[in-house]
């Protein structure tokens, strides 16, 4: 697993998953509105799975890492993050409170890869967190007057403990060797759908399946095609190469810039208005990203330019 800073090319793929998942939360809010949360998710992974498996090989990792994938950071977090914004949650806001998968992600590796943190890591995050708290608070001044149900805060929460559950099963996987980390994505495509489809019957009833198949707008499928296409199969593709290619705590932190993508895209889609904590709470954010991924080296240089010196 490399100890060297991201090369300039991995960093710029990692910047491109943050804003394609930035718009993803308004696509969301988009797709609910005509479909139910379950049977989007069924839609989203049927649709990232076909045709695209046909021109894929399955790469050789055993099938228990198919399922702890596709039941993690696919089923588990969109059944969660869908429900969510269902029933309220503001997307800009469902932005913000699913990044704390990082912390979720960091607090697993340390506990389950045995990974060691850093001070210059510790202090990344203390400032993003702090920057995260900032958003938040200052969220609920939008003029657009968004504020936080308590379920959707709950199911967004759960939805980050999810996708951070499928991080570490994505650095499990990476022990496999080398491997076309898309291919992954579209073969662990195929586990969803059919546990969305039965919770759909099960919470939102046949009736509301067909009403809604039958009544599909081009809104609702241009959402399905961006979730499935950008979301899943881009996204999440190149965020199974960083995983893999990276320690955990190198990659997870950098979803923290998703709220910016997410705040903004809100203010532009839906008017939800920009004030000064968020811009400040923004900046510490990237602060805190900055420290915890490129700390390292500048710490070393200044101790270097000090030990010079003295």
């Amino acid at each position: 697993m490399s100890a060297l800073p991201m090369r300039p090319k991995d960093l710029a793929l990692a910047l491109l998953v943050i804003v394609v998942w930035g718009v993803n939360f308004a696509v969301i809010k988009v797709g609910v509105v005509g479909v139910p949360p379950m049977l989007l998710g069924a839609l989203r992974f049927m649709l990232a799975a076909f045709p695209a498996v046909l021109f894929f090989k399955a790469p050789r990792v055993p099938l228990r890492w198919y399922l702890a994938y596709g039941l993690t950071i696919s089923l588990g977090q969109f059944a969660f993050l869908f429900s969510a914004i269902h029933v309220g949650m503001p997307s800009g806001l469902a932005s913000l409170v699913l990044q704390s998968q990082s912390f979720f992600t960091l607090l697993l590796a340390s506990w389950w890869l045995r990974e060691q943190w850093q001070a210059h890591q510790m202090a990344g995050l203390l400032l993003a967190l702090a920057g995260l708290v900032l958003i938040g608070v200052a969220h609920g001044t939008l003029a657009s007057g968004a504020s936080l149900p308590l379920l959707g805060f709950g199911l967004t929460l759960l939805a980050a403990l999810s996708w951070a559950c499928g991080n570490i099963v994505t650095r499990l996987v990476s022990q496999y060797g080398p491997m076309n980390q898309l291919a992954f994505v579209v073969w662990a495509s195929l586990v969803p759908p059919l546990p969305f489809l039965g919770l759909s019957l099960w919470l939102e009833g046949p009736e509301a399946i067909v009403q809604s198949l039958t009544h599909l707008t081009a809104g609702t499928l241009a959402a399905v095609a961006y979730l499935a296409g950008m979301a899943t199969l881009l996204g999440y593709g190149l965020w199974t190469y960083l995983m893999s290619r990276y320690p955990t705590h190198r990659v997870a932190p950098f979803t923290l810039l998703v709220p910016l993508v997410g705040l903004s895209t809100g203010w532009l889609v839906f008017g939800e208005a920009l004030g000064p904590l968020h811009w400040a709470g923004g900046a510490l954010l990237m602060l805190g990203l900055l420290m915890n991924v490129f700390g390292q080296p500048l710490l070393q240089a200044l101790l270097k330019r000090w030990a010079c010196k003295t």
